[in-house]
């Protein structure tokens, strides 16, 4: 039932993506971007505690 349900949410991903390309773009822009910041914080964090 879990692998018939993934199936279903990744299908409906694709067609969310695919009918429409715009807000999909900005969401995953959002989370490239929230991704990003996460290894940027990291990086101070390893270079303070090397200070």
């Amino acid at each position: 039932m879990k692998k018939a349900l993934g199936w279903i949410v990744l299908i409906l991903v694709i067609f969310y993506i695919g009918t429409n390309p715009g807000p999909a773009s900005d969401i995953a822009q959002g989370i490239g971007d929230g991704i990003a910041e996460v290894f940027r914080n990291v990086g101070v964090f390893v270079r303070e505690l090397a200070t």
